[in-house]
């Protein structure tokens, strides 16, 4: 298979970061709101550069949700920043209300998603966040694997108009994608070519699913590896096509398996080609303190809970 070499950790929101350093030179509509979180989204640079394109909304997420649906009707494009769980189940009424419902071309910046946030505990993780965002009409969700996916992303959403959910975390992970890359919104990217197994990944668990695949060559097992890094729109078509070939797939994601990627592969295969799937997520429940690397492994979402589930899927294959 072909081998992805780790260019050295870096934490996801770094890349944001880097990409709202970018934009603030090269797009001067672009705007940054932040809950008085500077530092966690590392928006430092861009603040420093563009004084008079930021602004500090303080503790007031749902406020700062409605600055920045109107910041859109003088023409400029507002991202937001925060933590995942503030930028979504807390001000849900607002981005339902304020900005999906009209289409407000406000980019939600979403850090320290999923359990890798660790040791801040459950009231700070968010595992459904996938969920509540792909439910809301018009909403595009995009979940990025590393640092230079994420800053790829981040330039490429400030061309799309309408709103977009932009997810990411805060540890340090494996930077493995090309720095240079086009990006582009609905389109699923393969990493591996393979015949007997599709894994379908997002996020953090990309890297991980990569791992799992070399395991599985050692043991005669050929996995196809798909980066999924847009959620909604789902690319249907890189899907089918793959398990049509594989004929049976392992979903993975840093988020419950109810309402994440998993369950919009699954209605996908059940529409067009039903085959047997098996999913790497968490089962409905929160998180809790501990490492990222310790919750990873206490939820099942690691490299070898990713074999581990190849090797169930396959003995349900016809």
């Amino acid at each position: 298979m072909k081998k992805y070499t780790d260019q050295g950790k870096k934490d996801t929101r770094s890349g944001f970061g880097a990409g709202m350093t970018e934009l603030g030179r090269t797009n001067p509509k672009v705007v940054s709101l932040c809950a008085d979180l500077v530092g966690s989204l590392k928006l430092d640079e861009f603040i420093e550069e563009n004084p008079d394109r930021f602004f500090q909304v303080g503790i007031a997420e749902a406020n700062m949700m409605g600055i920045a649906a109107g910041l859109t009707i003088g023409g400029y494009i507002p991202f937001t920043g925060t933590f995942a769980n503030f930028s979504t189940g807390r001000v849900y009424d607002q981005i339902r209300q304020s900005i999906a419902y009209s289409g407000k071309n406000v980019k939600i910046c979403a850090s320290h998603a999923g359990l890798t946030l660790g040791e801040d505990g459950a009231t700070h993780q968010i595992l459904e966040d996938i969920g509540l965002m792909k439910m809301l009409p018009g909403m595009t969700v995009i979940n990025t694997c590393d640092f230079n996916q994420t800053k790829a992303a981040t330039l490429a959403i400030a061309e799309h108009e309408g709103p977009v959910y932009l997810r990411f975390g805060r540890p340090k992970v494996p930077n493995f994608t090309d720095p240079q890359q086009d990006f582009h919104i609905g389109k699923a990217v393969m990493l591996n070519e393979g015949k007997d197994v599709t894994i379908i990944a997002t996020g953090h668990l990309v890297w991980e699913a990569l791992q799992a695949a070399e395991a599985l060559e050692q043991e005669g097992i050929s996995a196809e590896v798909i980066n999924i890094h847009t959620i909604k729109p789902l690319d249907e078509e890189a899907i089918l096509a793959s398990v049509r070939k594989t004929g049976c797939v392992v979903t993975c994601e840093e988020h419950n398996f109810l309402g994440g990627l998993g369950e919009s592969v699954a209605r996908t295969l059940t529409l067009h080609h039903p085959a047997p799937q098996e999913f790497v997520a968490t089962r409905d429940t929160f998180g809790e303190s501990g490492t990222s690397d310790q919750l990873m492994e206490k939820y099942g979402l690691d490299n070898k809970a990713i074999k581990e589930a190849v090797l169930q899927v396959l003995k349900r294959k016809a």
